[in-house]
């Protein structure tokens, strides 16, 4: 059989423009949302880190700028929970917008989900979902 080239996703990179949006970020996902810091490195606008999302890494650096890819950009980011509602509510209570309560749905008929959507600290859109049983 042959090996596979790809084995999944390793990390997503979030750019935050300068150390001080950098700081925001990184409190927010991991003193917020719980996640864990793997590593750090560099100072003022050439800092980074590596932090784990689960079975993912998010590479937040803040050396980003203001300007937007006009050719597309990533739609947003889902982390997987039990309890949409309490996930919500602590992006909630650290300033974030909520830009959708949690809600009930059923995609194509035949997947239910709970869902919820806020904007992060960086204006990255996040989502809170729950796969739920047939």
């Amino acid at each position: 059989m042959k090996e596979k080239l790809l084995q999944g996703v390793h990390h997503v990179c979030l750019k935050a423009v300068g150390s001080a949006a950098y700081e925001r970020a990184r409190e927010f996902y991991t003193r917020t949302l719980g996640f864990d810091l793997v590593r750090e490195w560099g100072d003022g606008d050439g800092r980074g880190c590596m932090i784990r999302l689960g079975n993912c890494l998010m590479e937040l650096m803040a050396n980003g700028t203001s300007q937007l890819n006009p050719d597309g950009f990533y739609r947003h980011i889902a982390f997987r929970t039990e309890d949409v509602d309490g996930a919500l509510a602590l992006a909630r209570a650290a300033g974030c917008k909520v830009t959708m309560e949690p809600s009930d749905r059923n995609l194509g008929g035949c997947y239910p989900i709970r869902i919820a959507f806020c904007t992060g600290p960086l204006g990255e859109e996040i989502e809170f979902f729950r796969e739920k049983d047939g």
